[in-house]
């Protein structure tokens, strides 16, 4: 699988873009896609249409936008791309506007950048690195630093639960989602125990009945809607704390629950 910096070129790097709008701001991220070969005109404009017609869902994190669309002719090639917009604009979003950071994908299917964007998620994830990403002086400040990303582990299936993260189109945000679910998850010793599946809002119904939770955007819970198993809101897809908020809402644990039923597991945020 791709690396983080090998699908995300520092020629796709833009810092202090002006931006009217939101649909200026996902433009812009979308003129790199097409000036890096990885897709046409085209897709930016299905980039645009998927905000049109799912909502603000895209902005995972306070000031954070992911923008994508569904793969498609479109998309030349999986690549990536990172736009700083000068005067942050509001995307509608209930909790996490105003945006700052928009962060484009053009995937050709939804494996091949499963690495890049477990990198992405962790480095996100980590409050230093995320603050001297926005800060960055320069493209190549901001791709040296996406370069010290790590492919995300392999893991095997067959665990007894499984929680699903939606999106709208089951490639983008439901990702980020799912790297820091089984981030927490790692950190509890769950891992084992416990799998996460990102998919697109279509799939999640058919899904729901093999699963234990659906976690999402407050827009994809409300299309949702009643699948017959909790759907519970994250808002900050980048947030370790609020994934681990959420799972212990999901078991209806306290500190020492273990899936297993064997022995204790510690707070993994307990200092």
């Amino acid at each position: 699988m791709a690396a983080l910096n090998e699908i995300l070129p520092v020629e796709a790097v833009l810092l202090d873009a002006p931006a009217a709008d939101w649909r200026e701001a996902v433009r812009r991220a979308g003129d790199l896609l097409v000036a890096t070969g990885a897709a046409t005109d085209t897709y930016t404009a299905e980039m645009i249409e998927n905000v049109e017609r799912n909502g603000p869902y895209i902005v995972i994190a306070p000031g954070l936008a992911f923008a994508h669309a569904r793969p498609s002719p479109a998309v030349l090639g999986t690549g990536m791309s990172w736009v700083r917009i000068a005067e942050p604009v509001e995307f509608g979003h209930e909790s996490n506007d105003p945006v700052e950071l928009v962060v484009g994908l053009a995937a050709e299917d939804a494996s091949e950048h499963t690495a890049a964007m477990g990198a992405l998620a962790r480095l996100l994830a980590d409050p230093g690195t995320a603050r001297a990403l926005r800060e960055a002086p320069t493209p190549q400040a901001v791709h040296a630093l996406l370069a010290t990303g790590e492919p995300a582990a392999a893991r095997g299936g067959g665990e007894p639960h499984r929680i699903l993260t939606v999106c709208g189109n089951g490639v983008g945000t439901s990702l980020f989602l799912k790297q820091t679910l089984e981030g927490v998850l790692d950190r509890w010793g769950w891992s084992a125990y416990v799998t996460v599946e990102a998919t697109d809002t279509i799939s999640a119904k058919g899904k729901a009945n093999e699963a234990v939770a659906i976690l999402t955007s407050r827009e994809i819970a409300r299309t949702l809607g009643d699948v017959g198993i909790p759907v519970k809101v994250v808002e900050d897809f980048t947030s370790p704390a609020e994934a681990d908020r959420v799972l212990r809402d999901t078991y209806d644990v306290g500190d020492t629950y273990d899936v297993r039923g064997t022995h204790d597991v510690r707070d993994p945020y307990d200092a």
